[in-house]
């Protein structure tokens, strides 16, 4: 009885907890996530023109920080009782509202995605008062964030209300207020809050693994809508390639090192730099898989339209400039050249994959997803040449 009857307590030690990992449960909130992701790529997918990507960006945002709310309370306060699993039952409710919504977010539909959010902040400003309750030295954060949090969630409720384009001005206002009140907390409430060092970055990469399965889902959807033949069979090769390539150079390199430098040399930036990087990580992740979808379905004899050929080249470029950045946070003296390096690859790669969607007009859709795979490819062999080198 005791278990479920738990307050919550704060769980960044780094002592008795130094391999401390997801729950079942946070397992299980992250898979609710697989359905709003699905949707945004399907809408990108239904409009693969530039306003078609604003539309997929402006409704990505508030997914992922619906997200990042969530994962932050389990890191500091989750105890697993019974209050915090009602409550987190709540918001996946809430998420999968949101997923309903997201098909139509910006249109017809607009009004039931505030509701759905509003929600989903309404009960994350109720757990961190839980919080501030129980755990007095993290009141200066619980405080903060529920009153940034809340002021956010009335802004969404509001926007229900309201006609368009007013609404999206409330949301480009509440979205501010959020981000706003934890990216100028003082220096001290990072410090003294930092999150756990190995915890955190498992829930990243869960996250990230989740958005890199769409990817790996966009490869067989791709095949399946046109006949079986040598080309298609080439182009999914290729499209899995990618898939694992992204998979490998950011695992490989996953680490809490910027978290711990928030810990002992007060190096904010970084760890606040290494957790807002992978917000385009993860966009430019999902639209790369929509555009492997539409590079392996299209007719291999004609030269890929050129929005699709953007649209996978665009976001795979921000996928490597984002990975390049978070190495750039990798402050532990042992591995900080290497990350160093390795930033300087996927700027490089990045580069290389925009002069493709400059240059790339007369390719065809096996040639262009051809060259994107093997510069994804080379990325690892540099990784594994610098590694080897380091013996």
């Amino acid at each position: 009885m005791k278990r479920w009857l738990k307050s919550p307590e704060l769980r960044i030690g780094e002592g008795s907890e130094e391999e401390r990992h997801a729950t079942w449960l946070e397992i299980f909130f992250d898979l609710i996530f697989v359905a709003a992701i699905s949707e945004l790529g399907q809408n990108l997918n239904q409009d693969v023109s530039l306003s078609g990507f604003v539309s997929f960006l402006l409704l990505f945002v508030p997914v992922w920080w619906s997200w990042i709310g969530a994962t932050f309370y389990a890191n500091l306060f989750d105890t697993d009782d019974l209050g915090h699993r009602l409550l987190t039952a709540l918001q996946m409710l809430g998420v999968g509202a949101l997923a309903v919504n997201v098909h139509d977010g910006l249109g017809k539909s607009s009004a039931g995605f505030a509701l759905s959010y509003t929600a989903i902040r309404a009960l994350l400003v109720i757990e961190f008062l839980r919080a501030g309750q129980h755990v007095v030295a993290a009141r200066p954060l619980t405080a903060r964030v529920a009153k940034g949090s809340g002021v956010a969630a009335l802004l969404w409720l509001v926007s229900a209300f309201m006609p368009m384009p007013l609404r999206f001005g409330l949301w480009t206002l509440a979205l501010t207020v959020d981000f706003g009140t934890v990216m100028t907390a003082g220096e001290s409430v990072h410090v003294e809050l930092a999150p756990h060092t190995s915890h955190l970055p498992e829930r990243f990469g869960l996250f990230t693994m989740i958005v890199l399965g769409d990817t790996v889902l966009a490869v067989v959807d791709g095949v399946a809508k046109q006949q079986w033949n040598v080309s298609s069979a080439i182009a999914a090769v290729f499209g899995m390639s990618i898939a694992f390539s992204l998979w490998w150079i950011y695992f490989d390199n996953l680490g809490g090192s910027a978290i711990q430098a928030a810990r002992t040399c007060h190096h904010i930036r970084a760890y606040q730099t290494w957790v807002y990087m992978h917000l385009p990580l993860v966009i430019g992740l999902a639209a790369t898989g929509v555009g492997v979808e539409h590079v392996v379905s299209s007719d291999p004899g004609v030269a890929l339209p050129s929005a699709e050929r953007w649209l996978i080249c665009a976001g795979l470029s921000l996928c490597l400039l984002s990975l390049g950045v978070i190495y750039l946070t990798g402050l532990s003296i042992n591995a900080k050249l290497r990350c160093k390096v390795r930033a300087v690859y996927r700027f490089g790669a990045a580069a290389v994959v925009l002069i493709l969607a400059v240059a790339g007009a007369g390719l065809s859709p096996v040639e262009l997803i051809g060259l994107i795979a093997a510069v994804c490819a080379v990325q690892i062999i540099l990784d594994l040449r610098q590694a080897f080198a380091s013996f």
